[in-house]
């Protein structure tokens, strides 16, 4: 925490909305305030903040969250200046440029407009500007119109905040990530088996403890964010998948209690607040951007043999282990690599089209060797795979 030169900062709708819908301006000012102090220590810190269309959705009087895209839309675009005044004014009484970033997921999934946004964030907070981050949801249907896991959002960069943030910190080589919720971190039931905050049954006698520290986020670790969410849309199995991405790039995250003053104060000082996450390792920001930045264009499912010689290997990916293709990809797109058993093991930049690699399919590499106008052996090369378990 003593190192660190740039932090990211994801503030949640229900830190910055009570309960009713109404903004929380005593909360959001304290939170301001923090970010005020760790700035003229120096610090270049980053928001990315929630709660347009809950804003949008408090200053058009409804009550209840809209059902109909559009509408949901509406309220995102009234809220989302309502949102940037807050901040802006705030910022602006003690002499501190703020500038709003809304973002798609082109912005990533395209590595041009990737570097674009990259060297202006760096150029803001080389100004001493604090960016304000969200995702465009004005135009952009990804985050608030979100399916069931497993379903037709396979293309989808991030769904929420809290993905969006770990790709902030992650593409712009920030220190720390700081996940301002409702709750106190992430809870272990522990021997009193009372359940956390955001699962059916919270309150009731018992107290589930947070965890002070998480080395690894492994499938037990994930297990006790299920069965529930925040009121918000992200909710802690978010949370935790999303701060994987985050630690790829070699910082450290946190999820603290937004609703305690002075906590961000507190989390960069070490104090033990909130659940801290350590990084595994640092991973090359290529493969980052290929494993969690990118839109697959399409799928190629591959047998066991190929499995095990890109996971045990890291080798590239030839047609005689690829067994269907799926999707109308172009030479140069990013696609899913898939198993037998239709489980996402890594991601490639394909050397073919689809129409060009279909007739191709199981053939060894001497028969594409004699194929008139093959230019590669490989389907995909493997310094452009990028195996899931290392990213």
């Amino acid at each position: 925490m003593a190192n660190a030169r740039r932090v990211v900062v994801k503030v949640g709708t229900n830190v910055l909305c009570r309960d009713t819908g109404e903004m929380a301006l005593g909360r959001i000012h304290g939170i301001i305030e923090d970010i005020i102090d760790l700035h003229r220590k120096g610090l270049q810190v980053i928001v990315v903040s929630s709660g347009a269309i809950s804003m949008g959705m408090d200053r058009l009087g409804l009550k209840k969250k809209p059902a109909y895209l559009p509408d949901k839309q509406a309220c995102a675009a009234v809220g989302q200046i309502r949102l940037m005044s807050v901040y802006e004014q705030a910022f602006h009484r003690f002499g501190i440029a703020t500038a709003q970033i809304l973002l798609v997921e082109e912005d990533f999934a395209n590595r041009v407009r990737y570097l674009n946004l990259r060297n202006t964030m760096s150029r803001l907070l080389e100004q001493g500007v604090i960016p304000i981050v969200n995702e465009n949801d004005t135009v952009s249907t990804n985050e608030i119109e979100t399916t069931a896991e497993g379903g037709a959002a396979e293309k989808r960069i991030f769904g929420d905040n809290d993905r969006l943030s770990a790709l902030v910190m992650s593409k712009l080589g920030a220190d720390i990530l700081v996940i301002l919720s409702d709750v106190d971190g992430l809870y272990d039931p522990g021997a009193s088996g009372a359940p956390p905050p955001w699962k059916p049954g919270a309150g009731a006698s018992g107290r589930a403890e947070p965890i002070d520290c998480v080395h690894e986020i492994t499938p037990e670790i994930e297990a006790l964010a299920r069965e529930g969410s925040d009121r918000g849309r992200g909710g802690m199995l978010s949370k935790l998948r999303s701060i994987k991405v985050a630690l790829d790039g070699g910082g450290v995250a946190v999820i603290a209690n937004g609703a305690q003053a002075g906590v961000l104060q507190r989390v960069l000082a070490g104090e033990r607040v909130g659940t801290l996450f350590l990084p595994r390792r640092r991973v090359s920001s290529r493969k980052r951007w290929l494993a969690h930045a990118t839109a697959p264009g399409g799928s190629v499912h591959v047998n066991a043999g190929a499995r095990e010689a890109l996971v045990d290997r890291r080798s590239s990916l030839l047609f005689a282990g690829v067994t269907r293709i799926e999707g109308d990809f172009k030479r140069g797109d990013v696609v899913r690599i898939l198993g037998e058993d239709g489980l996402e093991i890594a991601r490639g930049i394909v050397n073919y089209a689809a129409g060009d690699a279909a007739p191709l399919l199981g053939k060894r590499t001497a028969e594409i060797a004699e194929a008139a106008g093959k230019d590669y052996e490989e389907f995909i090369t493997r310094d452009n795979i990028v195996v899931l378990g290392e990213a």
